[in-house]
């Protein structure tokens, strides 16, 4: 067990210098850190906070950490997105809600940079060679603290109150799609790893198709050359451990 705060990057830079002080190799690593539509408020940074935590302490940590997964057995990353990641862009002309914030919109803004993520990594895992496999995943509808923790208002009500007794699933079956990814040998390098179940929203894990929008090849580099700035963390890719 360690601290990480995933929405402050000297944070992510802290638990990733302990881990490489007390290890040699990591296996696999699962981005599910989240925070859904809480009011505007800002990182340490001073990143609209679900960009922040939701993306870019991802991505930073991944960036640190990369060295010692490309050393472990059979490496993964497993990226979390959601269902929602199909309602959203990137909002690079306004990436912080500076001139109109929408808590819902901006969840959905990080949902949808982190299925861009984690299939740019594929990416360029894969044309390096590496053996480190990015493998995106979303746990459906899920009863968790998330619906009644952060969001404000209406939001609160419509997730919280009614939609988890009424439509979601329990935490154990949220979580079989990360596990999947994280374990099973048939899950591939940019697969994309849901609920089998109507609209995704529960069921087994099945491979999913990620929004055409995050498959573009522009945006995820754009996204890519937008994080490496803002946190500031360059991805060196070996090859082979």
């Amino acid at each position: 067990m360690r601290h990480l705060d995933l929405a402050d990057l000297d944070s992510v830079r802290a638990f990733a210098d302990g881990l490489h002080a007390d290890h040699r190799r990591l296996d696999v690593l699962i981005n599910n850190a989240g925070v859904m539509a809480p009011p505007r408020s800002l990182s340490a940074q001073g990143h609209e906070l679900q960009f922040a935590c939701n993306h870019l302490g991802h991505f930073a940590l991944t960036g640190l950490l990369l060295d010692l997964l490309t050393a472990g057995h059979d490496p993964r990353v497993v990226t979390v997105s959601s269902v929602n990641h199909r309602k959203a862009k990137i909002r690079f002309d306004d990436l912080m809600g500076e001139r109109s914030y929408s808590p819902m919109g901006f969840y959905n803004q990080s949902k949808f940079a982190n299925a861009v993520f984690g299939r740019e990594l594929h990416l360029r895992l894969t044309r390096a060679g590496s053996p480190v496999r990015s493998v995106l995943a979303h746990p459906g509808y899920t009863a968790t603290n998330l619906q009644t923790s952060a969001p404000i208002g209406l939001w609160r009500v419509v997730f919280g109150t009614i939609g988890n007794p009424l439509l979601a699933q329990a935490p154990a079956d949220g979580a079989l799609p990360q596990l999947y990814a994280a374990t099973d040998p048939n899950a591939e390098s940019g697969q994309f790893i849901g609920p089998d179940g109507m609209a995704e929203l529960r069921g087994g894990p099945t491979r999913v198709e990620l929004a055409p929008a995050a498959a573009d090849g522009a945006t995820g580099r754009r996204l890519w050359e937008l994080s490496e700035r803002l946190t500031g963390v360059r991805f060196v890719i070996p090859a082979c451990a």
